[in-house]
Parts: structure tokens; sequence; C-alpha cells
């Protein structure tokens, strides 16, 4: 598989890996000795890639997962040691109020990417690595994957991820997880909200994000980013505000060229010229 030329040149640090396939960029998370537990390389590495992408209407969807067997098991406990050390030798707690933050900046990027995310759930899936599959759009998870918020439990808090915990589950399934540090696998998952779709095995998990893939490709390009951008905007804007600019961009589509094209591919019983 090989990068555009925009994304070879772009200068990542290894604990992510990147592979392209036309318009379908996946995105690897590499530090399969701990489980894919995220330094502050591997977050600003993330926010690195989704930030160079943003305009590039190109990169139609993002795949994230985790080599070794394992999607990601949270943050670097290593990473935290020596803010330990940073934060005594400054007398302040900044270091870590800024640490955390940056996470949080990253899981922002993600959430907000013009792109289709899909995640590939596998092995551990906590702490942050859990908030990661909470802003994708589509997630795809083994059944024995094994998903958790076991900060409490560490005396400490999902600081960053909370808000986004919230939006995909709700509430009280966030609160009841969150303060018991509960562990559960796909099929639970599944069962709140986490996840879309569960695979029994390996190879029915390879078949399952194939078919979303193709899915993603069938789907217009630019009517996929406004439709994500609407989506998010339903959260935060007054109803008759949003309708009403909603209609103008349904107008824009509609004239446009692949509005036209979508009509004229039906018509004549046709895939249209995106896929």
């Amino acid at each position: 598989m090989t990068l555009s030329a925009s994304l070879a040149r772009l200068d990542v640090d290894d604990s992510i890996q990147l592979e392209q396939e036309g318009s379908i960029l996946t995105l690897w998370l590499n530090r399969p000795e701990s489980r894919n537990a995220m330094s502050l390389n591997m977050v600003n590495a993330i926010q690195q890639v989704f930030a160079h992408i943003s305009d590039d209407a190109s990169v139609r969807a993002v795949i994230l997962r985790g080599k070794g067997g394992h999607f990601c098991a949270g943050g670097d406990i290593k990473d935290m040691a020596a803010l330990r050390a940073e934060a005594a030798n400054a007398g302040s707690l900044q270091p870590y109020v800024d640490f955390n933050r940056r996470f949080g900046a990253m899981i922002e990027y993600v959430d907000q990417a013009p792109q289709t995310v899909v995640v590939v759930l596998e092995g551990a899936i906590l702490g942050g690595g859990f908030g990661l599959a909470c802003v994708s759009d589509i997630a795809i998870s083994r059944n024995d994957a094994q998903f958790g918020l076991p900060e409490t439990g560490l005396g400490i808090l999902p600081a960053q991820i909370a808000p986004f915990v919230v939006k995909r589950i709700g509430l009280t399934q966030a609160r009841r997880l969150a303060l018991l540090g509960l562990r559960f696998n796909g099929e639970a998952a599944l069962t709140y909200g986490v996840v879309h779709q569960v695979a029994q095995d390996d190879a029915e998990l390879e078949q399952q994000l194939a078919e979303t893939i193709q899915l993603i490709k069938r789907a217009a390009p630019l009517a996929s980013r406004a439709t994500k951008a609407l989506l998010h905007r339903t959260l935060n804007e007054p109803l008759t505000v949003l309708l009403d600019d909603a209609a103008q961009q349904f107008a824009q589509a509609v004239g446009g060229a692949e509005g036209q094209e979508g009509t004229m591919a039906f018509i004549q019983k046709r895939l249209p010229n995106w896929t």
C-alpha cells in the first residue's frame, strides 16, 4: 500500500503506522509491547495525521486499529512517571494538566474529522482507547475484546473522555461503567451502544471491515462530509436555524455534481462514478 505524496511527506512518530489504499487510510497504533498504550508521542502523532488530512477530500475514511492483537490499553504509565518527576521539579501540577488536555485535543480532532472514522477493536480497549472508540462513526469489535474505564480504580479520572462517553452511551450507563470500573466484552459493548457490530473471529472481523469500506465507497464523498458535520451540529444549535441551513445545503447538493450523478446512476441502474 502506497501513501499519497502528501501523506508520505508527513514525518510522524513510529508509535503509529500509516497505510493507504486509494481513498482509505489505515492508522495503526504501533506499540504492541505495551498493548498500544498511548504515549505523548502517539497522541501528538494521531493529532498530526488528522490535522493534516482535515481538508483532504481524497481521503474518505480512516480506519483506526492496533498492532499485536490489542487496540489500546489506555495511557502509558511510563509517561505518567516522567510527568511526576517533571511536576515535582516544577513545583506545579501544570505538567499533568498539559498532558491530559493534549489527549483531549487529539480526541476532538478524531471526533470532528470530516472523514468517516472506523475503529477495529480487539484485545484491550481501556481508558483512552475506550474514548477513541466512542468518537468513531463505525465501531467493529471482536466478541472477546475487553472494554473498560479503569481510571477510578487507579485513583484518577476519565477526565478528557467523559463527555464523549456520555454522548455515545448516555449518562446513566456512563455513570455505572465509570464509577464501578467495570470490564465487559464485545457483546456487552454492542448492548451498551459502544460498538455497532461484533465478530466471532478474525475472519469475520476482516469481512465486516471490508463490507463497511465498500459501503463507505458507495456514499458520495462530499455528501458524506457534509452529513457528518450536520449531525454534529444537531447537538449544539437551535433547531429552526439548523433546519433552515440544512435546506440550503440540500438544495446545493441536489443541484451539484454529486446530486446529478447520483440521480442519473439511480435512473440508469448503475453505480455512481465515485464508487
